[in-house]
């Protein structure tokens, strides 16, 4: 059996050398051109979150005027008129 030579071996590393020094120089470009919008996803992303953890339960009520205060009663004479009223 035949050992692979010292220049296939150098070879074969040269080409994986390069294809992987091509790949990072690709991706940093397409990141270095789009990070604008890369930057306002990310935002955009966080707000949603933030804003749709609240479900609308913490800040609902309050925007409906609702703030949980029991319902008026329908009140029952009071008999002598109440507060010292005659009643006619």
């Amino acid at each position: 059996m035949k050992l692979p030579s010292f220049n296939s071996i150098a070879n074969v590393i040269s080409v994986v050398s390069g294809v992987s020094l091509a790949g990072i120089i690709g991706v940093g470009s397409y990141v270095y051109l789009n990070k604008d919008a890369i930057i306002d996803d990310i935002k955009d992303a966080a707000v949603e979150s933030v804003v749709g953890g609240m479900g609308g339960g913490a800040i609902g009520g309050a925007l409906t005027g609702d703030v949980g205060l029991p319902a008026p009663q329908a009140s029952a004479p009071v008999p002598g008129g109440g507060l010292g009223v005659p009643n006619f």
